[in-house]
């Protein structure tokens, strides 16, 4: 359904987008996750053909987006992060408008803003100014505009941004609701989100992707190293590393955190996911110092996305 290979963009001299290639079937809801700045806007925007790529191809079915942009993009619906509406308009009469500009015959007008009112749940306000709406009825509205032609691919940037948690149930819901019959691609910083509504999550960070599987291949893979936390009383920082990392399968030690008790807390990286905290205690044992805590990290989402997208100054 759509094809991304080596996708660059290019702002003068700033790399947002690095060459970065994935495919989608149809069908299928893909989260688009990454921090800040990570290039996640900007390469929604390259495939509505908003922006014009540096670099790379994008083909949607049988089309490219160099050949056929027009084509590419009467085949998507997109909703920005800020939703460009005329907020003195009745929703019902937006709507209405954008169905004569996506060339919705009269006849058939009716029935589409009907089906779609129905789907996102809009029936009660059709004849409330967009201006009155709060923002989780805004999305609301700004979804109903991107399905008004009845897209087979849906791109929405944020869609839950700002919501509160009431709301964000109702977007997800939606959005599943779509996604059995459309291709949905999202963004969000909302990690629970993106677990609970994606078939599939693509991480991207620094313009390039990171990862990208279902939640349970990211954990998987993730789960071939394990992060144990230990907090010391009585300890120095380079006798805990010179200690910990004599241990077979310790990686590297670092310490994050030194309260003003003299507590030293500290994270080791291992090898694998074998737990090491036996060996780890037996090594301390031997020692003066207290443990005051001692943990292995669970892997879920949010632990794999912040591994994956902490920001590692590059080597001069």
């Amino acid at each position: 359904m759509i094809h991304v290979e080596n996708l660059t963009k290019y702002y003068d001299s700033f790399c947002a987008v690095d060459q970065i290639s994935f495919k989608m079937k149809k069908g299928e809801i893909m989260g688009l996750l990454g921090p800040n700045g990570a290039g996640k806007t900007t390469t929604l925007k390259m495939l509505t053909g908003y922006f014009k790529p540096s670099g790379g191809s994008i083909a949607v079915g049988d089309y490219t987006i160099a050949d056929n942009p027009l084509k590419i993009k009467q085949m998507i619906g997109y909703l920005p992060e800020t939703s460009p509406f005329y907020k003195d308009m009745l929703v019902y009469d937006y709507l209405e408008y954008v169905a004569k500009i996506r060339g919705i015959k009269s006849g058939d007008r009716y029935p589409r803003l009907r089906f779609l009112s129905d789907l996102c749940g809009l029936n009660d306000i059709m004849h409330k100014a967009i201006g009155e709406l709060s923002k989780g009825l805004n999305q609301r509205v700004g979804l109903a505009h991107a399905m008004m032609n009845d897209p087979e691919i849906l791109i929405l940037d944020e869609p839950t941004q700002g919501l509160d948690p009431n709301q964000i149930v109702e977007i997800r819901n939606i959005i599943k609701k779509i996604g059995k019959e459309k291709t949905v691609i999202f963004s969000t910083h909302i990690l629970s989100e993106a677990e609970a509504t994606c078939d599939r999550i693509v991480i991207i960070n620094r313009g390039k992707i990171v990862a990208d599987g279902d939640t349970n291949d990211l954990k998987q893979s993730a789960d071939k190293k394990s992060i144990i936390q230990i907090s010391l009383l009585r300890a120095d920082i380079e006798s805990i590393k010179t200690a910990l990392t004599s241990i077979e399968g310790i990686e590297q030690v670092n310490q994050i955190a030194q309260g003003e008790d003299g507590v030293i807390s500290v994270k080791i990286s291992c090898l694998s996911s074998i737990d090491l905290r036996e060996k780890i205690y037996e090594k301390i044992k031997s020692t003066d110092w207290v443990i005051i805590e001692l943990h292995q990290e669970a892997k879920t989402l949010e632990t794999i996305f912040r591994d994956l997208t902490r920001q590692i100054d590059p080597p001069n």
